[in-house]
């Protein structure tokens, strides 16, 4: 892996079973080399993930939280987590609703999960600039420090606003196949 040679460590990948067979060997060699799980997070895939993972940006429901809770105890380890949140209220999007972030990080502490902050993809249809700032108030209302959004068509809105974890892959490696 070329990147890794040149000093960077971070990568984020969006299936779980993909990033098994690409990066099991290559982190076993370079400890350095953080994963973020930036795609959706399905309850049978997470004791797989959370071997491979070290950040997982898509935490969007209890059952989730659960199996997670268990795995990390089961297996002796601690993840960092962003809670995924719908903030444009699109249905075919995952994640909780602005209404229901308070109670659900509560819910999350109480698992001892790691709750870094939030994450959001904004509707693609749409200026970002909003959403960034309404995820910024509700990620400082809560009290936490890092925000996971942007990615390569919104990146420098998303860091302007407050972001600490941006996805740029497509501008990086080019569009998926």
């Amino acid at each position: 892996m070329p990147l890794v040679n040149h000093g960077h460590f971070d990568y984020g990948e969006n299936k779980v079973q993909e990033a098994v067979e690409k990066w099991s060997v290559i982190k076993k060699v370079n400890k350095n080399i953080k994963l973020h799980l930036i795609g959706r997070l399905q309850t049978n895939k997470v004791k797989f993930a959370l071997k491979l993972f070290d950040y997982i940006h898509s935490l969007d429901s209890k059952k989730l939280a659960d199996k997670i809770s268990h795995y990390q105890i089961e297996q002796n380890i601690q993840r960092k987590f962003f809670i995924q949140v719908n903030i444009g209220k699109e249905e075919q999007k995952s994640g909780v609703l602005e209404n229901e972030i308070q109670d659900f990080y509560d819910y999350c502490k109480n698992l001892n999960l790691n709750i870094l902050g939030l994450m959001c993809i904004p509707p693609f249809d749409q200026d970002s600039t909003e959403y960034f700032i309404k995820m910024r108030e509700l990620n400082n209302k809560i009290g936490l420090n890092d925000l996971s959004m942007g990615m390569s068509a919104d990146y420098l809105n998303a860091i302007k606003h407050g972001s600490t974890f941006v996805r740029i892959g497509s501008d990086i490696f080019g569009q998926r196949s």
